[in-house]
């Protein structure tokens, strides 16, 4: 029975436990570029014992970033800097990945410690967002651009370079993002895709656009390397997207050679989310149950708990978050915890090891 500290080989990438650092926006870049921030924030979870360490949403285009401080890789020049996080991340047993995004709707807000407001296209640090409808997120916000056809050719295309750049940056898997309300899962919700030509309408017009990013990723992308979805799992609305929705993705996603769905939840609409421990580890159980690896997101928080998820064969991995910004060193807290002693520690820090 696999546990939180079992290797796990997908493709010819070997992930020395199941414990991965989820993505978490850092609004730290300037013109989407990697700086020492990200190196120490990234570098410390890979010292700390995670065995896959992802990078926040990094935008595949300048109007895609979620706010001016946002990481980009929409530029050959970001990919220097990246390449030494990544070169970090090896050199501690970690494997790095990276996660492709365009915020649609959600782009062109201020930083959450600036409060977060959409800022308007006139004004400095603003821009049009593009979206599949002209439907913005909240009634305040201004509404966005509805894509055209030679729009979501862009959209493909800006997805295709961003994997070149992933490559050459030593990234070892990429995690498409279609969750939390950014555009991939615009597309593919009833909530906010009003469109009636052959990405609006049907489950299977909806879900289209995210299907050939994924193949115009995989032109790109080697087949040894894995690849991952994040999806939002429900929209937490009557009407909207829902985990039956979200179990028949996963199957076109297994069958298109994709290797794990992320299962997230929420996000394109105002919704009351029942919050509470591991509450969105049951959608990561139900898409398992098509034969992809999945992983589970969502309030993570104890070694007890994670293991639990593992063991009871619910997901095939952990996404943790919130819990890596209070403790980058949890693997080895959690190893200590549950008994798993014979997880390494880096040597530099051997001499604080839990008696």
């Amino acid at each position: 029975m696999a546990n939180l500290f079992s290797p796990l080989t997908i493709k010819d990438i070997e992930f020395k436990n199941r414990i991965v650092v989820s993505p978490m926006c850092e609004y730290s870049s300037e013109d989407g570029f990697a700086t020492n921030w990200h190196l120490v924030h990234l570098g410390s979870r890979a010292v700390g014992g995670a065995a896959l360490v992802i990078t926040e949403a990094i935008a595949v285009s300048p109007e895609g970033r979620i706010s001016y401080g946002d990481l980009g890789i929409y530029k050959d020049e970001h990919i220097s800097k990246l390449k030494e996080i990544t070169d970090f991340i090896h050199e501690h047993g970690a494997k790095a990945g990276t996660q492709l995004a365009h915020a649609g709707r959600k782009a062109s807000h201020d930083v959450p410690w600036k409060g977060n407001a959409q800022i308007p296209s006139d004004q400095p640090n603003g821009w049009k967002a593009v979206a599949p409808s002209t439907v913005p997120f909240a009634a305040i916000e201004e509404a966005p651009h509805e894509l055209d056809k030679a729009g979501i050719e862009k959209i493909k295309a800006d997805f295709k370079a961003a994997a070149v750049r992933t490559l050459a940056a030593g990234f070892d898997i990429i995690e498409i993002h279609a969750a939390h309300g950014y555009l991939l899962h615009e597309f593919y919700s009833p909530l906010s895709n009003k469109r009636t030509d052959e990405y609006g309408g049907s489950f299977d017009k909806r879900v289209r656009l995210l299907l050939e990013v994924v193949d115009a990723v995989q032109e790109v992308w080697p087949a040894s390397q894995p690849l991952f979805v994040r999806i939002s799992s429900t929209d937490w609305t009557e009407g909207g997207w829902g985990i039956d929705d979200s179990v028949a993705l996963a199957k076109l996603l297994k069958d298109k050679g994709v290797d794990l769905v992320d299962c997230s939840s929420g996000g394109n609409v105002m919704a009351k989310i029942p919050l509470k421990p591991g509450y969105q580890v049951e959608f990561a159980e139900a898409v398992r149950a098509t034969g992809i690896l999945t992983g589970a997101v969502g309030l993570i928080t104890e070694p007890k708990q994670a293991d639990e998820i593992i063991q009871s064969g619910q997901a095939d991995m952990v996404f943790i978050a919130r819990e890596f910004l209070r403790d980058p060193y949890f693997p080895l807290r959690a190893a200590h915890e549950l008994g798993y002693e014979d997880v390494k520690w880096p040597v530099q820090y051997e001499r604080g090891k839990w008696g």
